[in-house]
């Protein structure tokens, strides 16, 4: 394919990843898609590699290729739409709904899949919003769906909808959300058939080859005109919700040639707390460290993880055995090991950013017919370039927060506090980004869960560079630990102070 087409080609089918997900955020019911735009679309080819995804959740969308080959297991046909939460079958956490469709072509075989993954606030299990941070299996999170038809040829599969919906505390906004993600895939048939009938456009089969194999060539390129060598970094994750005690992250990674290996040898086994991670998750937080690595300019797409090597002890806290309890796993220990790798690959290189907040700070409130949950931001870690952003997503979550407006419009609560953690960022010659301190109070009796880490150990400095602050957890101005399970009653007022990012070079 001469060069011009294929640039042409690489951004329509971006394009289509990137309307799916505007459909997804203006159709959608609760304040967590709509507001927080926590969810990711991509499309895949009939064999299951990713061929362009939008620019969303890295977490969402490096473990959906697993869902999609999960998917064709099931032989999918023309008009199929499967729903799949199963975090040990191509899932990430059962929140997170993935629904895929089989898209036909002329010919009414399959050609590509349309795929959306959108956090709902609540699938079910033994607390509102459905990550309890004392969890110890995952029957307690939620209810569990294997990749099962939603839509079979066409043809919704009610029976299937009523059980889902049988199952959750907010039935009519888990509907609409629903219904929001089959827009989204609706529009990735359409889009590609009309990119497809143009009298110009090569087969999709040679498009989608094309477009991998491009972003494989420029990844490999770009890693090859780095140093060839070996590191190894460690880190921790703050308690299970179990124990308070540290649990052990283990990586060494080699550079070498145009691959890159990336080994968790030495890394803790399975916990009894919520922290353990499924397969896909630990893969998709070595993903996103290669794009980090790679730099800007290259299709997301399954050519550029190809020169990837993952190497996971099974079973361990990276791989964890089936009914391990894997909320946290999906968002707090995929920070930690974005974390981890990309401190050891800084060893390698010199243009990487001090460590960010770290964590995604989740704060899940619920009584019997509402439920909430928000990631909030924090400090980034600084670079040879400049400062790190402040208030900010970092690392494996890429969403927005809930406006004031939205969160006091929807939900029983107030917030009392909301603004920057001035001075939190570490100092240096560049410092690091501050975090966030955000307090809500609620005006009727509700649970709450704190997923949250960095609370002890600080993020990095770099060159340098000194740390940034830790975090803190309050309920009415007393300490609570970094994961734990909360009864509030009306008038507690919940306190989250998040981290700042570490500095670059010396002050």
């Amino acid at each position: 394919m001469d060069p011009v087409t294929l640039s042409v080609m690489a951004g329509a089918l971006a394009g289509i990843a990137e309307e799916m997900g505007v459909v997804l955020v203006r159709s959608s019911y609760s304040s967590n898609i709509k507001e927080r735009r926590d969810c990711s679309t991509a499309l895949f080819d009939a064999r299951g590699r990713m061929v362009a995804q939008a620019e969303h959740i890295p977490v969402h969308l490096g473990a959906m290729p697993e869902a999609v080959a999960a998917v064709i297991d099931r032989n999918p046909e023309p008009g199929d739409v499967f729903i799949v939460n199963d975090p040990f079958t191509g899932g990430t956490h059962l929140p997170d709904i993935t629904l895929v469709s089989a898209i036909a072509g002329s010919d009414e075989e399959v050609i590509a899949y349309g795929v959306t993954r959108a956090h709902h606030s609540d699938i079910g299990g033994k607390s509102s919003g459905s990550m309890p941070a004392d969890s110890r299996s995952i029957f307690e999170e939620g209810l569990i769906i294997p990749p099962v038809r939603l839509v079979c040829r066409g043809e919704p599969v009610a029976d299937v909808l009523e059980l889902v919906l049988a199952n959750v505390r907010t039935p009519a906004v888990r509907r609409g959300d629903l219904k929001a993600q089959l827009a989204a895939n609706r529009v990735a048939e359409i889009r590609l058939n009309e990119l497809l009938d143009r009298p110009d456009a090569p087969p999709a089969p040679i498009i989608f080859d094309e477009v991998i194999s491009y972003a494989e060539r420029l990844t490999r390129g770009l890693l090859g005109e780095l140093p060839d060598g070996v590191a190894e970094a460690a880190s921790e994750l703050e308690g299970d919700g179990v124990t308070d005690a540290d649990i052990p992250i283990r990586v060494r990674v080699e550079i070498s040639a145009d691959q890159l290996r990336v080994d968790f040898a030495g890394t803790s086994g399975p916990v009894a707390g919520n922290v353990n991670c499924p397969v896909p998750v630990t893969r998709s937080a070595c993903f996103f460290a290669l794009r980090v690595l790679a730099g800007a300019g290259i299709p997301a797409n399954a050519g550029a993880y190809a020169p990837l090597d993952v190497l996971i002890p099974e079973p361990s806290l990276l791989a964890a055995p089936r009914p391990s309890a894997v909320v946290a796993g999906n968002v707090e220990t995929s920070q930690r090991i974005a974390d981890t790798v990309l401190a050891a690959l800084a060893q390698l290189v010199d243009f990487l950013p001090a460590q960010g907040q770290g964590t995604m700070n989740n704060v899940i409130i619920g009584g019997e017919d509402w439920t909430y949950y928000e990631t909030i931001g924090g400090g980034q870690g600084a670079t040879g370039a400049g400062p790190g952003p402040s208030g900010v997503h970092v690392g494996m979550t890429n969403t927005l927060n809930t406006p004031i407006e939205a969160f006091e419009l929807e939900y029983p609560m107030r917030v009392e506090r909301y603004e920057l953690r001035y001075g939190s960022g570490g100092d240096g010659r560049h410092e690091g980004g501050d975090g966030i301190e955000r307090s809500i109070r609620v005006l009727a009796p509700a649970s709450a869960s704190l997923l949250t880490d960095r609370r002890r150990h600080a993020p990095a400095g770099m060159a340098g560079g000194l740390p940034g602050g830790v975090g803190q957890n309050l309920l009415n101005g007393e300490p609570v630990p970094p994961k734990a399970a909360l009864s509030l009653a009306a008038g507690d007022v919940l306190t989250v102070r998040t981290p700042g990012g570490g500095g670059w070079g010396q002050a």
